[in-house]
Parts: structure tokens; C-alpha cells; sequence
């Protein structure tokens, strides 16, 4: 795998926005972190399905830690329910693993098209709730929590991302949280749900041929080096911004930036014949 300055430039800027973001908004990174780290890797001449697999397990690798610096300055604001996140954040460990483990076992051209799919949910979650009510009780059972937890995990392994996408609408649409309390919270998932999903790829990836350099099992430790780098001190940027900077208007800009990207995932660029 031939390095150059450009390909480790755009890791850097990819980490950044990762790092704010994840602390900003409580969603992870994923669905930023994988595309970028897939057309890279396609770039460098590495087939379809591994790329997309290291794209994704890569990206559960530099959640981990990002989310831990985002964490620990959401906790300092008294932002995070921890109770509720042990339990969300346990789920989503085994469904981590268990989705890492179908993804591991998955064509790579169909993970492209539900990740693509996935994208445009999350646009839809963005723009749809600007502005939740943040009156009303929490719902805080622990079958609740539990089972939405794993659905979260799940898709976290599935489709290398950290669930807070989904895990922030529901805590503040179904289970009643403020938003604030829904993002310092999900990013206390994110660091468990991401763990279980790592385990898995390293696991499952390890002793396939055909994998970059640096690399263990679907992770590989060059791009995690860089990306982690500048992502974990932006979580703590972001996380202290969340606390005092509507994020509404970001929302847009945000959402702008996944519809290109799940335009181009699915595909569609190509198909239309649109060289960006």
C-alpha cells in the first residue's frame, strides 16, 4: 500500500471532522470515517469487499477512543446518564459483535447499498428533529434499554458505525431525554458498542489475504494512528461546543455532506456517469 502525503492529509481532515462531530452531536463518525477510508483504500488498488470490511473495522477502532476523550467532557457537564448507558451500551456490545460477524461474512457490494440506505435515514433523523420536546419523564426500564441497545450494536458492527445515528432519536423521540443528555449519552455507548464490533473484525479478518500493510485483521493501524490523532482532542472541541452552540444550522450542512455521500455509495454518480 503506496502512502503519500495527500492520502495522509485526507485522513487528517477526516479526523477532525469526525472527532467535532462525534462530540457535537453523539453519532459516531461512522458514516464519515467508512466511505472516505474505503475510496482511499480502492485508490490504493485494494479489492472491493476488503476494502469495505477495513473501511468499516478501522472506523469502530478510532470511535473507540474518540469517544472516550468526548465522554469524559460531556460527564465533567453532567450530560451523561450513565445508568442508562450501561445498559444501552452492554446490548450493543453483543449486537456489535454479531453484527461485525454478518458483515464479515457479507459481499461487499451489498454493504455498500444498506450503508447508502442508512445514510439517507440519518438525513431524514437530522432534519426531521430540529427541535424535540424536551419535556415529559424518561423512560428508563431496563428491556427498553436492552433492546434498543442491541439494535444499535448491531448496526454498528454491521455497517462500522458507532449507533449513536440511531440511538439519538430514539432517546430523545421514544425514551424522553433531552437532547443534550441524548448526545453526552450516546457517546458513553458508542465506546462499548464500538469495542464489541472491533473485536469482531480483528477476528474475523485475521489471516485473509490480500490485506494492506499494518494492518490486524480488517483494522489497520496506519490509518487508525491518523485518523485517532486528530479525532480524540476535536471530541473534546465538539463536546464543549454541544454545550453552548445551537447545532441546528449545522444540521443542514451535515446532512448536505451525507446525501453526496450516499449518492455515491449506492452508486448513483456512476451510474449517471457524473465524474465527482
Amino acid at each position: 500500500m503506496e502512502i503519500n502525503i495527500i492520502y495522509i492529509f485526507i485522513l487528517a481532515i477526516t479526523g477532525i471532522v469526525v472527532g467535532f462531530f462525534t462530540g457535537l452531536l453523539g453519532v459516531g463518525g461512522g458514516f464519515i470515517l467508512a466511505p472516505i477510508q474505503f475510496f482511499l483504500l480502492q485508490s490504493l488498488g485494494v479489492d472491493t469487499d476488503t476494502a469495505i470490511r477495513m473501511a468499516f473495522g478501522t472506523s469502530l477502532a478510532v470511535m473507540f477512543p474518540t469517544a472516550l476523550s468526548g465522554v469524559y467532557t460531556h460527564h465533567k457537564n453532567s450530560c451523561v446518564l450513565f445508568k442508562p448507558a450501561i445498559y444501552l451500551g452492554l446490548a450493543g456490545f453483543f449486537g456489535g459483535i454479531l453484527g461485525g460477524f454478518f458483515a464479515a461474512h457479507t459481499p461487499g457490494a451489498i454493504l455498500k447499498i444498506l450503508f447508502g440506505i442508512l445514510i439517507f435515514l440519518v438525513v431524514i433523523q437530522f432534519l426531521k428533529y430540529i427541535n424535540p420536546n424536551e419535556s415529559g419523564e424518561k423512560i428508563l426500564d431496563a428491556y427498553h434499554l436492552l433492546f434498543y441497545g442491541f439494535i444499535a450494536g448491531f448496526c454498528s458492527g454491521l455497517l462500522g458505525i458507532g449507533g449513536g445515528i440511531i440511538l439519538v432519536p430514539i432517546m430523545v423521540i421514544l425514551l424522553g431525554f433531552r437532547m443534550i443528555e441524548a448526545v453526552g449519552t450516546s457517546t458513553a455507548v458508542i465506546v462499548l458498542t464500538s469495542l464489541g464490533g472491533i473485536i469482531a473484525y480483528t477476528f474475523n479478518g485475521l489471516g485473509v489475504p490480500g490485506l494492506p500493510e499494518y494492518s490486524v485483521g480488517y483494522i489497520n493501524l496506519l490509518q487508525f494512528a491518523v485518523l485517532a490523532g486528530f479525532s480524540i482532542p476535536m471530541a473534546k472541541l465538539g463536546a464543549r461546543t454541544a454545550q453552548k452552540l445551537p447545532e441546528n444550522y449545522l444540521r443542514y450542512i451535515f446532512s448536505a455532506i451525507l446525501i453526496y455521500i450516499g449518492l455515491k455509495m449506492i452508486g448513483v454518480f456512476e451510474f449517471l456517469r457524473i465524474p465527482i
